[in-house]
Formats: C-alpha cells, structure tokens, sequence
C-alpha cells in the first residue's frame, strides 16, 4: 500500500491569463446548468455487440491515480489496446481537452466541475448506461452529484470531502470550526498551513461566514477576503502537497486537508469536518464526443467499476470510491486498512452533507483573483 502524493488540484503555476479565460469560458458563461444537461446535438448510435479488438483507447488520467499494469489488465480482459496519457493537474487536462476538439482522448478523468464544463460546451458522449452494467454497483448517492445529477456525462471514480487534519498532541483543544484554522491560537504559529489552491483557499473562510462554496456574490467574497488577509498577516502557512508528511513527521500541527491526504494511521493523527461543513468533491470519468472508440470507452468504465478493480484506489490512494461493492470488497479483505484511516469510514449520506464543487463559468475568476490576492499579500 502507498499514500501517493499528487497534484491533481493545483494550479499551474504558470497558467497565462488568456489560458484561465478560456478555461472559465468553458462554463459557457456566469450562470451554469445544475442537472448538467447537455446543450449539443444527440448521442451517437453505439453497437453493444462491436468487436472491442478492433479499438484502441487514449485515457487521460493523473499520474500514480490508477494501477500501473492497467492497460495489461484492460487488454487481457476487453481486447481493447490502451495508452495513459497523462496531466499533472485539471488545468493541463482542460488545455488538452476544452481547447482541441480531436484532442485524441477517448477517456478523460477530471474533477467534477470540469466535466461540467466539458459537458456544456458540448465536448462530452453523453453516457450509455446498457453499455456499463457495473453502474448497479454505486451508491445510489453518487447518482445525486450536483455537477451531473443521475450521472448523464460523468461516471464518477473518488469522491470526498475537505477538513482539519491535526496533531492531538500539539493541539490543546481539538478544533470544531473553521475558525480554528483561520485564527488558530498562537502557540500554534508556524505550525497551520491552509491550500492555495483557488477554491479550497477560499473555502475555509466562506463555510465559516456560512456562505457557499460555490458563491460568486462580490460582497460575501470580500468578506471572505478580509478574513484570508487577517490570516496571512498573522502567519499563516500555506501547503497544497506535502501537509500530510509534515503532520507525520510533528512539523506542522493543524492543516486543512482533503479527507485522504490526512494520515491518520498515525494514531496521533485525527481528521474532522468543521460544524459549519465542508465540500463533497469528486473526481469522475468521462467520454469525449471527438472518441472514434465510444464503445471500448464505455467497456472500459464498466470495467473500473468491477469491484475488484476499484477497490485498488481505496487500498491504494486511500480515497473513498462511490461503488458500494468495490467499498464492501475493502472492508472484507482489508478490514485493518478501514479501521486505521477513519476517512475511509465515511459513508455516502455523511459526504453528502457536503456542498458540491460546481463550474462557475466566467465567475471563476474571481477566485483566480482571491487567490492571486491573498499570494499577494506581505
């Protein structure tokens, strides 16, 4: 087992101006589709009975987010040849995909308002449920996603939430509230990091006002800021990668944390969600409508969905997967791994406590100018 380390979420540190643009324009515009539905023209006539040999695939994925003899495991199982090609972050997987339309990728995998984004900008099959069985094996919680209610476009592949990962014994009093990472106490300097990362930097501090994480009202955003600038000026740290080795290893003490990042098989290590709430993130698989393969797409969904196959990500990247018998196959044949890491115990009506990530079409950029604020600061 291995608690990999990726930068899925991130950024581009690099991203030029006219690239965020296009990326938010994706969205197609300020007011975005909460049932996801697709404004392009109708699904295209697929064969159930095709020859997968004779197709091949091209899966866009994050490095390290799949097992590494998947394309063996594919070809011995389906016939169907397939090449990883990978991206570092959602950004570079939008500038592969949002902005070439025969970008070769038969199968993307993008977090959840980003499939959104594709889906609205007509880039998506929407999906053939008779071509993938193994959907019967979800939660039925996983087809209530707000990006893509009853999953239409997007297949979704981890799903979890946003917290507070601590040190229960560099913390005197164990947090409750999001304000206890904004405005943590002082013995604690030096020791809280929060993410940079657009929407999770300006998500402590809107859940604390009681706002949505998915606002795009300039008051209650300035209000948000206010509280981030009051933060930074008074020390905080800020880390999006490596907060979980250094609560390992007693270097930082209190950090907001994606739910599977926070090692808590470190038995002085706990993960909470703030009485305030958090985010329910997901990251999802979809099929290009440029895909000359949708039907080895299709097979090749329904084949991540066997619960032997998607079981590997809980035991493996220790986030949640939404397949109930993948969850099940975990607590029969591993059952000390779910007893060790208690965001793996979170169950589907928990997370969906959470508010759903959503695309923001042009208005994301008022969180690319929150957080270009907030680095701006001294």
């Amino acid at each position: 087992m291995s608690r990999i380390r990726y930068t899925r979420r991130l950024p581009a540190a690099a991203v030029a101006a006219g690239l965020v643009l296009a990326l938010a324009a994706c969205g197609g515009g300020s007011s975005t589709s909460a049932d996801g539905a697709a404004p392009s023209a109708a699904t295209d006539q697929l064969n159930p009975n095709a020859d997968l040999s004779k197709q091949s695939l091209t899966v866009s994925i994050w490095p390290d987010y799949s097992p590494k003899d998947l394309p063996a495991k594919v070809k011995e199982k389906l016939g169907v040849e397939v090449k990883i090609a990978l991206h570092d972050t959602n950004e570079a997987a939008m500038a592969k995909l949002a902005t070439n339309a025969d970008s070769g990728v038969d199968v993307g995998f993008v977090s959840g308002q980003y499939a959104q984004a594709l889906n609205e900008q007509g880039l998506l099959e929407p999906l053939h449920p008779e071509l993938i069985p193994n959907l019967a094996n979800l939660y039925p919680e996983a087809s209530q996603l707000s990006f893509d209610k009853g999953n239409k476009f997007s297949v979704p592949y981890t799903w979890g939430t946003t917290g507070i990962c601590y040190r229960t014994d560099l913390v005197k009093t164990p947090p409750t509230s999001w304000n206890d990472i904004l405005n943590p106490p002082a013995d604690l300097k030096g020791k809280v990091t929060m993410m940079t990362t657009e929407r999770w930097l300006a998500l402590p501090a809107l859940k604390y006002l009681n706002y949505s994480i998915n606002t795009t009202d300039d008051k209650q955003l300035g209000e948000a800021k206010d509280l981030l600038v009051k933060a930074k000026q008074a020390g905080m740290l800020y880390d999006d990668v490596t907060f979980g080795a250094k609560l390992d290893k007693g270097e930082a003490a209190m950090v907001e944390a994606w739910d599977g990042w926070c090692p808590t098989t470190n038995p002085k290590i706990k993960f909470m969600v703030p009485k305030e709430g958090s985010d329910l993130w997901s990251d999802t698989m979809v099929i290009m409508k440029s895909s000359k393969n949708k039907e080895a797409a299709h097979a090749f969904i329904n084949y991540i969905l066997d619960p032997s196959v998607h079981s590997w990500v809980a035991e493996n990247i220790l986030y949640k997967v939404p397949n109930k018998a993948a969850m099940d196959e975990v607590a029969k044949n591993n059952p000390a791994l779910l007893k060790q890491n208690t965001p793996l115990q979170m169950n589907p009506a928990e997370l969906l406590k959470g508010e759903s990530i959503i695309d923001l079409g042009q208005d994301s950029t008022k969180y690319t100018r929150l957080a270009t604020e907030i680095s701006a600061q001294k």
